[in-house]
């Protein structure tokens, strides 16, 4: 059985210390097959934090992919906002949007963010028909025996979370991927774990989000997803650092 650690939302500059060195040292005893990291590395992708949380990716020691969350683009420097949004990701780099090739799975990207949008509240997601067509190329080429998992930090489309994404041009970016043999995609940026499964156009897919290791919780204490593959199959377990038992998430069908 292959085990992936999904997480998200860390906010280094805000982050729950005891949190993230419980999940350090879960990874360095549990030795999973991946980690994979979906966005919101730092608070206010400040170079310190990029540091930090680079030292932190660095120690687990596993195959790990970073997506970019919103947090992660440097929105309080207007120069580097537009003209660098990346640079002070430098430091991790190799991680940044990094394809995953595993035995029997593959873990592609999508950028959600964007450095400016015709609304208001630039936090929420963004699909760009750019960025679409990339992951959908790299799906193609994924051998048709994987599962395939896309991710993302902005969930696609909204699931039962207190915070939202409304993900621009979302829905239109799931239906091409559950098109294309998706069988899921990850995310994080609402802070509350979920699991949902969706059929669009007689394609099913489903919408996976992890919670947070930061002090800015909601409905659930800092937690991660465990993704267990076993063949075709896979279920999410929600790992709560509450000193309760792990948890089957359980798979929600849309509405």
């Amino acid at each position: 059985m292959m085990r992936l650690f999904h997480v998200s939302d860390v906010h280094f500059g805000r982050e729950d210390v005891a949190a993230v060195a419980w999940f350090e040292a879960l990874v360095q005893a549990e030795r999973p097959d991946a980690v994979i990291m979906t966005g919101d590395l730092t608070m206010r992708a400040r170079r310190r934090e990029f540091e930090a949380g680079l030292g932190w990716l660095q120690r687990l020691g596993v195959p790990v992919t970073v997506e970019v969350g919103n947090h992660d683009l440097p929105y309080f420097n207007p120069i580097d906002q537009f003209f660098r949004p990346y640079h002070r990701m430098h430091a991790i780099e190799r991680m940044v949007e990094r394809p995953l090739d595993l035995p029997g799975v593959a873990i592609v990207p999508l950028v959600t963010t964007a450095r400016a949008q015709w609304r208001w509240n630039w936090s929420k997601g963004k699909v760009s028909k750019g960025a679409l067509a990339q992951t959908l190329a790299l799906v193609a080429d994924v051998p048709k025996d994987r599962l395939v998992f896309i991710a993302c930090h902005h969930p696609l489309i909204e699931g039962k979370t207190e915070a939202s994404a409304h993900t621009h041009r979302g829905a239109e970016a799931l239906a091409a991927l559950a098109a294309a043999g998706v069988h899921a995609v990850l995310t994080g940026h609402v802070h509350d774990p979920f699991d949902i499964a969706h059929v669009i156009d007689g394609n099913p897919i489903r919408m996976i989000g992890a919670g947070t290791l930061s002090e800015r919780t909601r409905t659930t204490p800092p937690s991660f997803n465990e993704i267990r593959v076993d063949g075709a199959k896979f279920d999410v377990v929600v790992r709560a650092m509450d000193g309760k038992p792990d948890e089957l998430l359980p798979r929600e069908r849309a509405e």
